[in-house]
């Protein structure tokens, strides 16, 4: 019997092209990740080394060339309503309400709430994430930041087992994103679900992350997986910690490694 827990989303020896006027683009290289029910990994890499390609492959978005994608011990052959998403950009719809905007999910995703049960919901997490008071708002009236912390609630209103997070705080300002780590963090500890984050910011993945993964320069396959040492009730200065600092230099000296700017030679001790 395995000494590992099961998966909750597995994916095995992914390889993907994609096709261009000048042939095959290979991205994915024979890539295998397992992720644990509940946790949250972050996975970072060189810049167009696939990264976003994983969250669609995890999505059901689009499905490999080979290999498999397993979600809660079920191949993935197309589009999962258990799966919430999360975008760079929110992409709210201006001619809704903030609280009707986190409850389209909830149009869409079968369900047997009633219409009083769906606003109680979205209400809820949108209270859980600062939001009160800006239920019946339109997204042009919110700032960036506020407009992301509705998305993440539109992402998790249907109670989805996989939280997908494509760059979601790379467009804010240093202060907001932060907040918005706090934020997440606080999510984790309300909403039960197995987060997957893309990002290209290490201090990010470092403190919200359980396991950060590495990808190599493209075509990408998995570089290095770094379990964080962090307390779990992490607050924003513990990434100040040496802890902190050196899992930071570990994963930049990696992306270097993927990035090909460090010689082979160095790259082997």
């Amino acid at each position: 019997m395995s000494d590992f827990p099961p998966a909750h989303i597995e994916l095995r020896e992914i390889t993907h092209a994609y096709r261009t006027a000048a042939g095959p683009l290979p991205v994915l290289d024979n890539l295998s990740i397992r992720m644990t029910k509940g946790s949250f990994t972050a996975v970072v890499g060189p810049s167009g080394c696939g990264k976003s390609t994983l969250t669609r492959l995890i999505a059901g978005l689009m499905l490999p060339d080979e290999g498999q994608v397993w979600l809660g011990g079920e191949l993935v052959r197309g589009p999962r309503s258990t799966v919430g998403m999360a975008f760079q950009n929110p992409v709210l719809l201006e001619w809704r309400t903030i609280l009707k905007n986190v409850m389209l999910p909830l149009e869409i995703v079968p369900n047997t709430l009633s219409t009083r049960a769906r606003e109680d919901r979205a209400g809820e997490l949108l209270a859980l994430v600062g939001l009160e008071g800006f239920e019946d708002k339109k997204p042009s009236e919110l700032s960036g930041g506020m407009r992301q912390r509705a998305s993440l609630c539109r992402a998790l209103v249907h109670r989805p087992e996989v939280l997908v997070l494509d760059e979601p705080f790379g467009a804010l300002d240093a202060f907001t994103r932060e907040d918005l780590w706090q934020t997440m963090h606080r999510l984790r500890g309300e909403e039960e679900f197995t987060a997957v984050l893309i990002t290209h910011d290490l201090r990010e993945s470092v403190f919200l992350a359980d396991e950060i993964v590495v990808l190599s320069g493209r075509p990408a396959t998995t570089q290095y997986v770094l379990k964080n040492t962090l307390p779990t009730d992490r607050t924003l200065e513990h990434l100040y910690t040496p802890q902190a600092a050196e899992m930071l230099a570990d994963l930049r000296h990696q992306i270097q490694i993927a990035q090909g700017r460090v010689p082979t030679t160095e790259a082997a001790q």
